[in-house]
């Protein structure tokens, strides 16, 4: 099997595990968000612990602790991935699954603004279109919703901040994710320890199938994110573009089939222009590469052209 062919199956795994994992975050009630959330950081340590254990790389540590800037990048990365995951466990467990579905249609014109924004980079035509079809979406959505999708705005703007701070970063998957989850640790388990003394914890005390879901809670964050960073080693941006809209509308079609929350004419027309403004971003980015691998071409012909000529 070839590398293309492999990181389109990492991706397709990833994607697909993420568009499950509503069905996973029911499965954990009845904990609430927050204790949900503390487990999926303590066990997430745990397990990429072991992974790392087992491949022996813990030499990382010490160039990161040499680094005071990575290290304050590293605590901004896992206070964003933290509201990130928080607010996703709370839009499942509130029957909010299309809102969330949503934010994660919505995150790759988030990323491009915040390029703008935070990278003072300058946008082509298409991607003004875009993120122009993006802000009416937002405004048909807020119409129809009374209010603004701050669900959907939440997961978007913490997963686009947090894209940004772990590109500037650098670190590997396993690595990065172990040391995010170990800063969130602590409170994290200060958290579940004034549960249990609270006795209002429910790991132990619902059955031995919840617990066991608490513990695999670690390995669910863990593996979708080792995948996709398998997937990123080996596909051109275009391919895994257009992998990324598998699990929101994975995710909008259980909350939609299986959860039946209500998707009224309005919220419809609202998800449309979304998705015509996805098209528009999509078919812009695959132009601009193809320009670029033509412009390529070009320059690397012209320097045999004029060998030969000699």
């Amino acid at each position: 099997m070839n590398q293309v062919r492999r990181g389109y199956l990492y991706g397709l795994g990833a994607y697909t595990l993420w568009g499950f994992f509503p069905l996973y975050i029911r499965l954990l009630k009845p904990a609430g968000p927050i204790e949900i959330l503390a487990h999926r950081v303590v066990w997430s340590v745990v397990f990429v612990a072991l992974v790392l254990a087992v491949a022996r790389n813990w030499g990382f540590l010490r160039g990161l602790l040499r680094r005071p800037s990575a290290l304050a990048g590293v605590v901004l990365a896992a206070a964003l991935i933290a509201v990130n995951w928080g607010t996703y466990i709370y839009g499942v467990n509130s029957e909010r699954v299309v809102e969330t579905a949503l934010g994660y249609f919505i995150n790759p014109l988030v990323v491009v603004l915040l390029g703008v924004t935070v990278l003072g980079e300058r946008l082509r035509v298409g991607q003004w279109v875009a993120l122009g079809i993006g802000a009416v979406a937002v405004a048909v959505l807020a119409l129809d919703y009374g209010r603004l999708p701050y669900l959907a705005l939440t997961l978007a703007l913490s997963f686009g901040g947090y894209s940004l701070v772990k590109k500037r970063l650098g670190l590997p998957a396993a690595e990065g994710m172990f040391v995010e989850s170990a800063v969130l640790a602590l409170p994290a388990l200060g958290y579940l320890g004034w549960l249990t003394w609270r006795s209002d914890s429910t790991f132990g005390q619902v059955s031995a199938g919840h617990t066991t879901l608490l513990v695999l809670a670690g390995a669910a964050t863990a593996i979708p994110l080792l995948l996709f960073a398998g997937a990123a080693n080996r596909l051109p941006l275009t391919g895994l573009g257009m992998l990324q809209y598998l699990a929101p509308i994975l995710q909008l079609g259980f909350g939609v089939l299986v959860f039946h929350e209500p998707m009224p004419p309005a919220r419809l027309a609202g998800f449309a222009l979304v998705w015509l403004a996805l098209v528009v971003f999509t078919v812009d980015g695959i132009r601009q590469v193809r320009r670029s691998r033509s412009a390529l071409l070009a320059a690397t012909a012209e320097p045999a052209a004029a060998t030969a000529a000699r």
